[in-house]
């Protein structure tokens, strides 16, 4: 081997040091020089791992709030608060109590619509759906929860056309999602869209399912709600027939003979015919609480609930 090759792989591997040291510091700390904090992790590995919205919560900070979710039993926690806290926060939140966040959800998703014809208003869904992305991945999370908007805002159009705009609302912000690894996933609401609110109770998900379907990613799924349509329909055929489409859950009861929501085990939900449906699908992941929440002995309730709804 000649002298200069000697000297260019000797320089080489100094150089790789280097960058190796250098990206290494990077990662442990900030530019001010604080060391980063790591996500917490889950303590359980389950199929099926439990959390609550984090606006069921009490407590006069976040972590306070964390705390009491850790101490009810839950696996971790679904951030529903984004506009009221930045990024760090979240992940500083999370690394301080050891609770994990799965998941962010879009704040003003009722108001400002990927739904809406007004330029404003699409251009705020955006920004707010993007400051969530950035949320659930700084905080160790696995996707945000989505409301797409209303069938209202389609009012004039053909559907078909109502339904492309969204979908190419939405669609921008998917290089950032695949970027940071988060998936969108529509939650299924009473807002008119895939299906008929004034139809009978055995309606099927066709729609949302070609909807989803359309964007042709994997990066946009369904955050299924068992109880949101209960009223309109099966929702061990809806389980069975969104399929691998369903990356998280969220979980209310519904009473059908009283037209009322209840309690996630008191209503009239076939929770048999749930678990039965969610084995056949395979379903590995976060079933998140979505009721009134309160004090960490009102969570632990909720915990206790979940588990006999979706484990038996």
């Amino acid at each position: 081997m000649s002298t200069d090759r000697r000297k260019f792989i000797a320089s080489t591997a100094c150089a790789l040091g280097a960058i190796g040291a250098t990206t290494l510091g990077a990662q442990d700390k900030g530019t001010s020089g604080a060391k980063l904090p790591l996500q917490a992790q889950p303590k359980r590995i389950s199929n099926i791992l439990l959390s609550c919205k984090y606006g069921m919560t009490k407590g006069k900070s976040i972590e306070e709030r964390f705390e009491s979710v850790k101490a009810a039993g839950f696996d971790g926690i679904d951030f529903d608060d984004c506009g009221r806290y930045t990024a760090d926060q979240v992940r500083n939140a999370s690394y301080n109590t050891g609770v994990f966040v799965h998941s962010a959800i879009n704040h003003s998703h009722w108001k400002k619509r990927f739904t809406s014809k007004k330029a404003e208003d699409v251009a705020t869904a955006k920004k707010n759906l993007e400051h969530c992305i950035r949320v659930s991945h700084a905080a160790g999370g696995s996707g945000v929860l989505l409301v797409i908007g209303t069938q209202g805002d389609g009012k004039g159009e053909k559907q078909a056309d109502f339904l492309e705009r969204t979908r190419k609302n939405i669609a921008d912000l998917l290089p950032l999602a695949g970027a940071l690894g988060q998936p969108i996933l529509f939650e299924n609401v009473w807002n008119g869209m895939f299906y008929d609110g004034k139809g009978g109770p055995n309606q099927d998900c066709q729609g949302l399912i070609d909807f989803i379907d359309s964007f042709k990613s994997p990066l946009i799924g369904s955050y299924l709600d068992i109880g949101n349509h209960h009223r309109y329909a099966n929702m061990g055929s809806w389980i069975r027939t969104l399929n691998k489409r369903i990356l998280k859950l969220d979980l209310k009861g519904y009473n059908k003979s009283k037209t009322k929501w209840a309690g996630i085990t008191e209503g009239d939900i076939d929770w048999a015919d749930i678990r039965k449906a969610l084995g056949e699908i395979n379903f590995n992941g976060w079933a998140t609480a979505e009721v009134g929440g309160g004090n960490t002995e009102r969570l632990r309730k909720v915990c206790d609930d979940m588990k006999r709804a979706l484990i038996g």
